[in-house]
């Protein structure tokens, strides 16, 4: 039984992948802020921003587990002019979305080689086109993005596989703090699932995928009213 560690488990992308691959025989160990049950095998209740707690945790997990897998899902979201964003949120975009998933790959690695293991890292379709008042999160998708390809390359001649997901936009609670939403019609957004399949297909092939860049068919949002996202 292949082990998975999987942030974000809690919810949206992170969830449905921790499903997907418990249905179908591997073992998931989850690093999310709070618990969830019936989810992961085991879990590390864990603010991603808090990189020297997450530094120890480590240290104590791989003390009495193998990690196969490391699937950095959790992420956070802020659109708005840049000037308008402060400095805190700045850091917690940063720290969440790309240090927080540098940091746990750095920590993990030298289990991973030894296991010939797989990184999976779930960036953004963000980290692949430039957004009016997405700045911040672009450069933080984009930066990871940028680490999984570089890493790839590092890492293949050690028999680990890199895997870099665009998504676009897709039905989950990332939204409920933000002033629009995915579309309700038909084709005009993206199911967790699709997801959860795509992810369950790339690591039971033999070769590499690279880069996965997943879309819906037509582009349409829905305005709502701005709640709190500082």
């Amino acid at each position: 039984m292949k082990t998975a560690l999987i942030t974000g488990y809690s919810s949206g992308i992170g969830k449905a992948i921790s499903l997907k691959l418990k249905e179908n025989g591997y073992k998931i160990i989850g690093i999310a802020r709070r618990d969830t049950k019936n989810i992961a095998n085991q879990n590390i209740i864990c603010d991603l921003k808090d990189i020297n707690k997450l530094k120890r945790e480590i240290k104590e997990l791989l003390k009495k587990e193998s990690i196969d897998i490391l699937i950095n899902s959790a992420g956070v979201g802020v659109f708005k002019p840049h000037e308008e964003i402060n400095i805190e949120k700045i850091d917690e975009v940063i720290d969440i979305n790309l240090k927080a998933p540098i940091a746990l790959t750095n920590l993990l690695l030298r289990e991973l080689k030894k296991n010939q293991g797989h990184i999976i890292n779930i960036s953004s379709i963000e980290s692949i086109r430039s957004s009016k008042f997405s700045a911040l999160y672009s450069a933080t998708k984009s930066g990871l993005r940028a680490f999984s390809l570089s890493l790839f390359e590092e890492l293949r001649r050690a028999d680990v596989k890199v895997t870099n997901i665009n998504p676009d936009i897709t039905k989950t609670p990332f939204f409920d703090n933000l002033n629009f939403q995915p579309s309700k019609r038909e084709k005009t957004h993206i199911l967790s699932d699709e997801i959860a399949n795509s992810v369950l297909f790339i690591l039971e092939t033999s070769s590499v995928i690279t880069e996965l860049t997943i879309r819906p068919q037509r582009v349409e949002i829905e305005k709502k009213k701005a709640t709190k996202n500082v």
